[in-house]
């Protein structure tokens, strides 16, 4: 079940029931997992720990509308926000409504772009709607289908457009900015790096650690919203409102930040080759999404399964220990993608990607067929996509040629007598074989090509 505030209204489900859901409320022990980076401040976790163990908290953590799609970057914030559900609190996912107009610099080295306002309100409906679907799916397929007893109390996703639209400019400064400190405000560490950056920082993005204070003040107002979620890069934002709320309202609230993932080469997790990994199904696919997992290190794999699935810390051993021995069978990989795939596109989302997933691995051609080309670029690495021309009696090393995947033909010639090329999955020996359509040029109009064992191209048959 989802609330939802639109405008001032609180749209409620007919009955929604709020008894304890979870025999755990302390969510702080999910540092078993490597969950929490930081509890701030510090020096009160033990006063956090035990407020999170006596009584069901509000616990709210922040989107902006950046895209009309959330990305698999965003997965730790919501995982965090369902763990927090699961133990019977009050879960919050407000959209920046207001604050994406603005632009978080936090790990940015540039400003964002201004986006017009029709644009951030339908990336707040697509998020929105996103939002509604994942815990949803949560609720269906990883709570009631397991077994657990009792409602979840359901999540309450709000716009901070709503309140700042009852605020005017002299009056929010008046009111709220005269609580803060240029000190302190200088000294937020994703500040500094812009303010020592060639490029500098506006005033815009400057500001844009005050809207996220007063977000948290408001919820406090108006939720009793005493915890805030957010990535590690969130510390600053966090710290001033913590620093305005102490201020303003004197109670004690904390902010529980999660840790940055990277992939081995340290770039940001969710980047493939340069793009984004969608939890928007018109942008990548369940198919996509449960291969981006599929293809997860070994090095890694275990770190996500305790961050981002909810198995049991003794199944992800056993999950582990039977890997170890057999990883040729990537047993953990494939439970990472089921669950995550499960969670972003139900059952009938991954049911979709595995049974494309078996066929291609079976040598089934016609399942590359069903694909869209997006779909086999995130799948076979980023491959670079080349538009040819189909022309009669086009051969195949005609064509590996057209596609770059040779530097010369002499090259070409030898790899691909060799055996080492492939087409739609199939070894082409033959340089001098004429393509036939229905057979190199599947129906969805592409061909894969593959040099050696990790080098793919797709031509885009322009017919």
């Amino acid at each position: 079940m989802i609330l939802r505030r639109v405008g001032v209204c609180l749209v409620r489900p007919a009955v929604v029931q709020l008894r304890r859901t979870y025999t755990e409320g302390n969510i702080l022990k999910l540092q078993d997992r490597g969950f929490f980076q930081d509890v701030f401040p510090a020096e009160a976790i033990d006063k956090a720990r035990s407020m999170l163990g006596a009584s069901p908290q509000t616990i709210y953590a922040g989107f902006d509308p950046t895209a009309d799609s959330l990305h698999v970057g965003n997965l730790l914030v919501i995982i965090g926000l369902l763990h927090a559900q699961r133990a019977g609190h009050q879960p919050i996912a407000l959209l920046g409504g207001a604050t994406g107009q603005i632009g978080d610099p936090s790990g940015r080295k540039t400003e964002r772009q201004a986006m017009l306002l029709d644009m951030v309100n339908h990336n707040l409906a697509c998020i929105g709607s996103q939002m509604d679907t994942i815990f949803q799916n949560h609720r269906k397929f990883l709570w009631e289908k397991r077994g657990h007893s009792g409602a979840l109390k359901p999540v309450l996703v709000v716009n901070n457009a709503d309140w700042y639209r009852e605020l005017n400019f002299v009056q929010f400064i008046s009111s709220v900015g005269r609580h803060f400190r240029m000190g302190s405000m200088l000294s937020r560490a994703s500040v500094q790096s812009r303010l020592q950056s060639e490029g500098g920082m506006s005033f815009t993005e400057f500001t844009y650690q005050i809207f996220q204070a007063y977000d948290w003040l408001h919820l406090l107002k108006a939720h009793n919203c005493r915890f805030q979620l957010g990535g590690s890069d969130q510390m600053g934002n966090i710290m001033s409102g913590h620093e305005l709320i102490s201020r303003v309202d004197r109670k004690d609230v904390y902010g529980l930040t999660l840790p940055l993932i990277t992939n081995e080469e340290g770039d940001k997790f969710g980047k493939s080759a340069g793009n984004a990994v969608w939890l928007s199904g018109d942008k990548t696919s369940p198919y996509a999404l449960y291969q981006f997992f599929v293809r997860t290190p070994d090095s890694e794999v275990e770190k996500l399964l305790k961050l981002l699935t909810f198995l049991p810390l003794d199944e992800i051993r056993s999950v582990m220990a039977r890997h170890q021995r057999t990883p040729e069978l990537w047993e953990a990989q494939k439970k990472l993608a089921q669950e995550l795939t499960l969670l972003v596109h139900g059952e009938e989302g991954l049911k979709k990607a595995e049974d494309i997933t078996a066929a291609l691995y079976s040598g089934n051609v016609e399942a590359l067929g069903e694909l869209e080309v997006k779909d086999i670029k995130q799948t076979f690495g980023g491959a670079p996509v080349v538009d040819i021309l189909p022309e009669p009696g086009m051969t195949v090393l005609q064509v590996a040629m057209k596609a770059k995947c040779f530097p010369t033909e002499k090259d070409a010639i030898r790899i691909i007598g060799a055996g080492g090329f492939t087409i739609n999955l199939n070894k082409a020996k033959n340089p001098a074989e004429v393509l036939a359509p229905g057979v190199h040029i599947l129906k969805n109009g592409i061909s894969l090509l593959r040099v050696g064992k990790r080098n793919y191209y797709i031509v885009k048959w322009l017919i």
